[in-house]
């Protein structure tokens, strides 16, 4: 346990390499029920920058590239780090995520 009673994590638990490039894993405190909802939320707005790059305005490419940061604001793998927060804080965040995608 860190300070204040907060978990310690490893370099393992915060990273992983895909080709050579490190990426920041999803927070692993967060129920596994709302992952899998912002992990929907991300594969659906992945599709549709795919969709918008190729038949749509640039206005629909943009918001779709939000929606994917949304969901990975809300997945921890963006933004403030998620082991440099409390737990709670790490929740809301992806609380206020899924309020946002919905």
């Amino acid at each position: 346990m860190g300070q204040d009673g907060e978990r310690e994590y490893s370099d393992a638990q915060k990273w992983m390499v895909i080709k050579g490039r490190k990426w920041r894993r999803t927070d692993p405190e967060l129920p596994e029920e709302m992952v899998a909802e912002l992990k929907s939320h991300l594969g659906t707005a992945r599709n549709a920058v795919r969709t918008a790059q190729k038949t749509g305005t640039d206005e629909e490419v943009s918001a779709a590239r939000n929606r994917v940061s949304i969901a990975k604001h809300g997945l921890g793998e963006r933004g403030d780090y998620w082991w440099q927060m409390d737990v709670g804080q790490r929740i809301a965040r992806a609380e206020e995520s899924l309020d946002r995608l919905r």
